[in-house]
Protein backbone atom coordinates (compact mmCIF):
# COMPACT_ATOMS: atom_id res chain seq x y z
CA UNK A 1 0.00 0.00 0.00
CA UNK A 2 1.17 3.52 -0.48
CA UNK A 3 1.91 5.90 2.01
CA UNK A 4 -0.62 8.39 1.35
CA UNK A 5 -2.97 5.22 0.88
CA UNK A 6 -1.90 4.15 4.77
CA UNK A 7 -2.63 7.60 5.75
CA UNK A 8 -6.30 7.56 4.17
CA UNK A 9 -6.67 4.40 6.03
CA UNK A 10 -6.33 5.84 9.29
CA UNK A 11 -8.31 8.61 8.53
CA UNK A 12 -11.42 7.79 6.27
CA UNK A 13 -13.58 5.02 8.01
CA UNK A 14 -14.41 3.13 4.49
CA UNK A 15 -10.64 3.13 3.52
CA UNK A 16 -10.36 1.43 7.81
CA UNK A 17 -13.37 -0.74 6.68
CA UNK A 18 -11.25 -2.58 3.46
CA UNK A 19 -8.44 -3.01 5.60
CA UNK A 20 -8.66 -7.16 7.39
CA UNK A 21 -8.70 -7.27 10.77
CA UNK A 22 -4.80 -8.40 12.62
CA UNK A 23 -6.18 -10.87 14.47
CA UNK A 24 -7.55 -13.18 11.99
CA UNK A 25 -6.10 -14.59 8.67
CA UNK A 26 -7.56 -12.43 5.86
CA UNK A 27 -10.20 -13.94 3.55
CA UNK A 28 -10.33 -13.68 -0.34
CA UNK A 29 -12.81 -10.89 0.18
CA UNK A 30 -10.50 -9.02 2.33
CA UNK A 31 -7.77 -9.06 0.33
CA UNK A 32 -9.42 -7.98 -3.01
CA UNK A 33 -11.14 -5.08 -0.79
CA UNK A 34 -8.09 -4.30 0.68
CA UNK A 35 -6.21 -4.26 -3.01
CA UNK A 36 -9.30 -2.14 -4.26
CA UNK A 37 -8.73 -0.04 -1.49
CA UNK A 38 -4.72 0.62 -1.94
CA UNK A 39 -6.16 1.04 -5.85
CA UNK A 40 -8.44 3.68 -5.32
CA UNK A 41 -5.74 5.56 -2.88
CA UNK A 42 -3.19 5.26 -5.44
CA UNK A 43 -5.45 5.99 -8.11
CA UNK A 44 -6.97 8.87 -6.02
CA UNK A 45 -2.92 10.46 -5.24
CA UNK A 46 -2.21 10.22 -9.16
CA UNK A 47 -5.66 12.26 -10.40
CA UNK A 48 -6.46 15.74 -10.28
CA UNK A 49 -10.22 14.52 -9.77
CA UNK A 50 -10.76 11.91 -7.65
CA UNK A 51 -13.81 10.14 -6.31
CA UNK A 52 -14.26 11.41 -3.09
CA UNK A 53 -14.73 8.66 0.19
CA UNK A 54 -16.47 9.40 3.26
CA UNK A 55 -17.26 12.69 4.68
CA UNK A 56 -14.75 13.16 7.72
CA UNK A 57 -13.96 16.00 9.83
CA UNK A 58 -9.90 15.62 9.55
CA UNK A 59 -9.38 18.14 12.44
CA UNK A 60 -11.87 17.09 15.02
CA UNK A 61 -10.50 13.47 14.27
CA UNK A 62 -6.82 13.91 14.93
CA UNK A 63 -7.25 16.60 17.44
CA UNK A 64 -8.98 13.70 19.51
CA UNK A 65 -5.93 11.78 18.66
CA UNK A 66 -3.80 13.92 19.29
CA UNK A 67 -5.90 14.38 22.99
CA UNK A 68 -4.87 10.23 23.71
CA UNK A 69 -1.77 10.44 22.61
CA UNK A 70 1.28 10.61 25.41
CA UNK A 71 3.56 12.67 22.86
CA UNK A 72 2.69 16.50 22.39
CA UNK A 73 2.46 16.02 18.66
CA UNK A 74 1.84 19.20 16.35
CA UNK A 75 -0.14 17.56 13.30
CA UNK A 76 -1.18 20.55 11.95
CA UNK A 77 2.43 21.94 11.34
CA UNK A 78 4.70 18.68 10.77
CA UNK A 79 4.28 16.15 8.80
CA UNK A 80 6.08 13.71 10.53
CA UNK A 81 4.21 14.24 13.86
CA UNK A 82 1.22 13.97 11.54
CA UNK A 83 2.59 10.64 10.43
CA UNK A 84 4.03 9.77 14.21
CA UNK A 85 0.09 10.56 15.39
CA UNK A 86 -1.38 7.89 12.75
CA UNK A 87 1.18 5.46 13.58
CA UNK A 88 3.26 5.15 10.69
CA UNK A 89 7.01 5.41 9.99
CA UNK A 90 7.93 9.17 10.18
CA UNK A 91 11.45 8.43 8.90
CA UNK A 92 12.79 10.81 5.61
CA UNK A 93 12.86 7.27 3.82
CA UNK A 94 9.44 7.25 4.23
CA UNK A 95 8.74 10.73 3.62
CA UNK A 96 11.14 10.93 0.19
CA UNK A 97 8.93 7.69 -0.79
CA UNK A 98 6.05 10.12 -0.16
CA UNK A 99 7.12 12.92 -1.98
CA UNK A 100 8.01 10.67 -4.37
CA UNK A 101 4.23 9.87 -4.45
CA UNK A 102 2.65 12.71 -4.61
CA UNK A 103 5.02 14.57 -7.53
CA UNK A 104 7.66 16.21 -5.16
CA UNK A 105 10.51 18.10 -7.38
CA UNK A 106 12.44 19.68 -4.91
CA UNK A 107 15.44 18.98 -3.54
CA UNK A 108 14.51 15.69 -1.34
CA UNK A 109 17.81 16.92 0.76
CA UNK A 110 16.71 19.65 2.04
CA UNK A 111 13.95 17.72 3.92
CA UNK A 112 12.44 21.22 5.92
CA UNK A 113 11.31 22.33 2.10
CA UNK A 114 9.85 19.39 1.51
CA UNK A 115 8.41 18.81 4.67
CA UNK A 116 6.35 21.48 4.56
CA UNK A 117 5.52 20.82 1.00
CA UNK A 118 4.47 17.62 2.30
CA UNK A 119 2.51 18.49 5.23
CA UNK A 120 0.09 20.56 2.58
CA UNK A 121 -0.10 18.26 -0.09
CA UNK A 122 -1.29 15.53 2.35
CA UNK A 123 -4.22 18.21 3.49
CA UNK A 124 -5.18 19.09 -0.17
CA UNK A 125 -5.49 15.38 -1.06
CA UNK A 126 -7.31 14.89 2.43
CA UNK A 127 -9.68 17.67 1.66
CA UNK A 128 -9.98 16.81 -2.03
CA UNK A 129 -11.06 13.26 -1.49
CA UNK A 130 -13.69 14.04 1.46
CA UNK A 131 -12.38 15.50 4.31
CA UNK A 132 -12.96 18.86 6.10
CA UNK A 133 -9.61 20.32 6.63
CA UNK A 134 -9.27 23.89 7.49
CA UNK A 135 -8.49 26.38 4.77
CA UNK A 136 -5.48 27.78 6.41
CA UNK A 137 -3.73 23.72 6.73
CA UNK A 138 -4.51 23.55 2.55
CA UNK A 139 -3.87 25.39 -0.50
Amino acid sequence: MSILGKIFSKIFPSAQAAQPPASSGPSSDDVAAAAAAAGAARAAAATAAPAPMAQVDVEALLNGMAQKNPQKLNWKTSIVDLMKLLDLDSGLNERKELAKELGYTGDTSDSATMNIWLHRQVMNKLAANGGTVPADLRD
